[in-house]
């Protein structure tokens, strides 16, 4: 028996010919050590969807050991953080996790969002403050609430769009209400009435909108769409491996 890389399939010093072909459980090893890679932070969302990609396009273990040859083995992991990447909710899960307090009355550090004939970009991993003011001046914003941590159970994002656009994008399970006046533009409520999920946090979106307009969209986060990518994987890897024990099955 060969001894196996750390991290993924062997291949090279391993002792295995790297020209030999994967299987799709060695393709699953190499996803797994990826996955736990991500969520001890040591790959972004970008590298591990790069990663996750030329793994399941990999044919040959030459091909897959590059992928893992700087990670660690899965299960050898630094200590945790105290806010996994993972178990961060997007549309589901603990959020008293996300509302954080603000026991200052101060919220986030960043409170304001401005675009004079620019534009700016609120994502990622921030606070939002209990309100957040953005004004868009013949250019466009985006206030992506995808990721975020809440300063209170509820938060007005007060909006103002003059010849200029502002986009609002939230997590599934929030509720949002909207309160915003249009003159010769608009605020988007497609997005009222679905009733917010237990303990989540509440986003009020008001302001003016002349010549211009204010969206609101709901969407999952990329970590979200990936986590769903692979269960669909999954379940096909898995269907898969039914019918050959199906066909095994036949033959005897």
């Amino acid at each position: 028996m060969t001894d196996e890389l750390p991290g993924g399939p062997p291949g090279g010093p391993s002792g295995r010919l790297p020209e030999l072909r994967a299987s799709d459980a060695d393709r699953e090893q190499v996803a797994e050590v990826l996955r736990d890679a991500l969520a001890e932070g040591r790959l972004d969302m970008a590298e591990f969807e790069e990663r996750l990609e030329t793994t399941y396009k990999a044919r040959t273990y030459g091909e897959l050991e590059p992928i893992t040859r700087d990670l660690p083995a899965s299960g050898v992991t630094a200590p945790a953080p105290a806010v996994s990447m993972v178990k961060r909710p997007v549309g589901g899960g603990d959020w008293a996790g996300r509302i954080v307090g603000d026991p200052d009355g101060s919220g986030s550090s960043v409170r304001w969002g401005v675009a004079v004939m620019s534009g700016f970009e609120r994502k990622g991993r921030w606070t939002v403050p209990r309100r957040f003011n953005s004004v868009a001046f013949w250019g466009g914003g985006v206030i992506d609430l995808r990721e975020a941590d809440f300063a209170a159970g509820e938060v007005v994002i007060n909006c103002v769009a003059i010849m200029g656009g502002t986009q609002v994008i939230v997590p599934p399970g929030i509720e949002v209400v909207v309160r915003g006046i249009g003159i010769m533009g608009g605020f988007d409520h497609g997005q009222e009435g679905v009733p917010g999920e237990p303990g989540a946090p509440r986003v009020v979106v008001t302001g003016f909108a002349f010549w211009g307009g204010v969206g609101v969209e709901r969407k999952v986060s990329r970590l979200e769409r990936a986590r769903l990518k692979e269960a669909r994987r999954q379940e096909k890897l898995e269907r898969r491996a039914a019918r050959r024990g199906e066909l095994g099955t036949g033959r005897d």
